[in-house]
């Protein structure tokens, strides 16, 4: 398959030139966007049942995010994290007991949230690919119910990512090793340490150079049709068929999201000629991916990451690949 090579010189330009659209949520699938106060003050707090210990709540989880962040730049400004949450946990106080639901008082209720995803935005560390600014971002995800609540205080799991966030569209953009996504701690000490350690090992430039080079290549509209096809033929494939292949995370549905924003997205369509560069294919798949759960909406959103760089391998060292030939 031949593929278009973009001229790369435009693939970086003045500020003035930034495309700056209105604020959107970086994730849109089943949340509901709180505040940090929210969760300190108004959220109870999952304990082990059987020893009553405490979890890391999610209010200690950002925070902690939070004051890496703020140490490691030595920023002196206020970082206002963004946070989506899902599947909240109702409960009552003791007195409202035998009380129909419909009758409690505001006071009586309690909640807290099974899962919970943020990111913290540093606008200050920026970037500019194809006129799209992307702020440096750090964040994670929380799920209780990956938690073994029902018995003693063990290692809690955590996802914790740096990466840029794309202003135009909120998409994020995070690369392999800005991911951590089986973190397992015992304490609020040993996640900031593995948070320290997750951004001192971050590689920023051989991410943002990969980005840059998504620029570069095109595909044309036959050539998109093929890979949309060849992606939704995948699921069928044998297991020793897709043993051989990059292992594919997108479903069908959000397949159907990126062959229509192909035709329709306003920041990242094809081109008058019916052509479509990587990068804006590559920022199709992430908005796509804004439909994933918090469960696995890191790992989906690396995964189209992995496989953009995949095909572009290919095309550069003229390797077969499944999806392009």
């Amino acid at each position: 398959m031949n593929l278009v090579l973009n001229n790369p010189e435009h693939q970086i330009i003045d500020e003035n030139e930034i495309i700056v659209f209105p604020k959107r949520n970086f994730i849109e699938a089943n949340t509901t966007e709180v505040s940090l106060n929210h969760l300190k003050n108004e959220c109870t707090i999952p304990v082990f049942a059987k020893d009553n210990e405490c979890t890391i709540s999610h209010y200690e989880f950002i925070n902690s995010v939070q004051e890496v962040v703020e140490d490691i730049l030595d920023y002196k400004g206020i970082l206002k994290p963004d946070i989506c949450v899902s599947h909240v946990i109702k409960g009552r106080i003791p007195t409202a007991i035998g009380k129909p639901a419909k009758e409690l008082l505001e006071h009586e209720k309690t909640i807290y949230y099974e899962r919970c995803m943020f990111l913290i935005e540093v606008p200050e560390i920026s970037e500019v690919i194809n006129g799209n600014k992307l702020n440096l971002t750090i964040g994670g995800v929380r799920s209780y119910n990956q938690e073994n609540l029902f018995s003693k205080k063990s290692m809690e799991k955590f996802k914790i990512f740096i990466g840029f966030q794309n202003v135009v569209c909120t998409n994020l953009c995070i690369s392999t090793d800005g991911l951590k996504e089986d973190l397992r701690v015992s304490s609020i000490m040993e996640l900031k340490a593995k948070i320290y350690e997750l951004i001192n090992n971050y590689k920023k430039r051989e991410h943002l150079l990969n980005m840059v080079k998504m620029f570069q290549y095109s595909l044309t509209e036959i050539q998109f049709a093929h890979l949309i096809g060849k992606m939704k033929l995948y699921p069928y494939l044998s297991k020793d068929e897709k043993q051989k292949l990059f292992p594919l995370a997108i479903n069908d549905t959000q397949l159907n999201i990126v062959v229509r924003d192909y035709h329709t997205d306003a920041n990242f369509c094809k081109s008058n000629d019916s052509t479509i560069n990587f990068w804006n294919l590559y920022n199709l798949f992430t908005e796509a991916n804004k439909s994933t759960y918090i469960d696995s909406n890191l790992e989906r959103n690396v995964n189209a990451y992995g496989f953009i760089q995949n095909l572009l391998n290919s095309i550069e060292n003229q390797i077969p690949n499944y999806f392009l030939h």
